[in-house]
């Protein structure tokens, strides 16, 4: 089985209907996509190019917002890694190339469906391999997104307009 390139986050009341919603969104952009797998409030796809699914879904969503009623995420994934520290720093210290010197970035992360403790600087261990000066919380350039799913990390470095934030929009 193909490893998901693409995450939809949605209401883990509306499964069914957050399924349906993105089945019709990306033919509505023309774009080909499979839902793989779904876990609570997740859905886990494989699409032919995730970056320009979410630019043409981005485009919908100025123009026309309700027809995202159950999905609130999209966004793409370069890399999966188990779920440790010292392969997430691996993948990341990789991805942060594309990070120029100028730019400002941060870091952004998330568990889910994990039982597993992290130490509670994990986000400082996982910055350690990034030698970029400019964070920036709350206007980046870029961002390191890292999705920890059971024992493995989505990991993705996502520019604007590479991720959708359909909650943002409205």
């Amino acid at each position: 089985m193909a490893e998901a390139n693409l995450l939809v986050t949605f209401d883990p009341v509306h499964q069914e209907s957050a399924k349906k919603e993105i089945d019709t969104l990306m033919k509505e952009v023309k774009q080909e996509g499979k839902i793989i797998k779904v876990n609570e409030g997740m859905a886990q796809l494989t699409a032919k190019d995730a970056r320009k699914v979410v630019g043409e879904l981005l485009k919908l969503a100025k123009k026309q917002v309700s027809k995202f009623a159950y999905t609130f995420n999209w966004w793409p994934v370069d890399k999966w890694c188990r779920a440790e520290v010292k392969d997430m720093q691996k993948v990341i210290a990789d991805l942060q190339k594309g990070i120029d010197k100028k730019d400002k970035w941060k870091l952004d992360l998330a568990k889910r469906d994990t039982t597993k403790e992290y130490p509670k600087n994990l986000i400082i261990q996982l910055t350690e391999v990034i030698d970029k000066p400019n964070v920036d919380l709350s206007n980046p350039h870029k961002t390191i997104k890292v999705q920890i799913i059971g024992d493995k990390a989505a990991i993705a470095l996502i520019t604007e307009g590479e991720a959708l934030n359909i909650p943002k929009l409205k």
